[in-house]
């Protein structure tokens, strides 16, 4: 039994990742360029910053994740929030490179690699609570370019999950494709690109 919710918990905070890494991209494919590097005001951080800083953030966390401390001693965190000349596609390039770390770390863990201990910042974690960690950090970013994306397109805003007013509609195309495994903003998403 221990080892069946291990695995069912492994399986869901990968799709967990790869949810949250699809509904980013999905917002931000529908940004121009200069959308992607504005700041609603002085004290806000960009689209362009924020995928920096989780790009930095999953080097650093999921690079030799189960051996060496999360915060590793060649992250400069508080570059992630400085724009160094880069272009949109070499942070992309970064981002990319940053959840393939992750997918790589935490795909092939087995049962017993979730007895471990790791540290972040010399803090003990479960591997459970490091990943539940990370999933909040990059949730709670992730829903800020969702926002500032939605911002950004106003009116041409295409939603990513349940328009308004449409919740019953929803419901029945929940309904009628039965189950196929995917939930949540993977649903949504499905739902999204029905409509086009």
């Amino acid at each position: 039994m221990a080892e069946e919710i291990v695995t069912n918990y492994h399986r869901d905070a990968i799709s967990s990742f790869r949810s949250a890494k699809k509904l980013a991209e999905r917002a931000m494919e529908q940004i121009a360029d200069d959308e992607f590097f504005a700041t609603i005001d002085e004290e806000a951080n960009s689209i362009a910053l924020i995928v920096k800083h989780i790009a930095g953030n999953l080097r650093s966390r999921w690079t030799d994740f189960l051996t060496t401390d999360g915060e590793k001693a060649d992250r400069n965190r508080d570059t992630e929030f400085e724009l160094i000349g880069e272009k949109r596609e070499a942070l992309m390039k970064f981002w990319e490179e940053g959840w393939q770390i992750l997918f790589d770390s935490i795909e092939p863990l087995r049962a017993e690699d979730f007895s471990k201990t790791v540290t972040i910042r010399g803090e003990p974690h479960t591997v459970v609570e490091a990943i539940n960690r990370q999933l909040t950090h990059y949730s709670y970013h992730i829903g800020q370019i969702v926002l500032l994306a939605k911002h950004f397109r106003s009116k041409e805003w295409k939603t990513l999950s349940v328009p308004k007013n449409r919740s019953a509609e929803f419901n029945r195309f929940v309904e009628s494709r039965g189950t196929d495994g995917k939930k949540g903003v993977e649903t949504g998403l499905e739902f999204a690109d029905s409509e086009k």
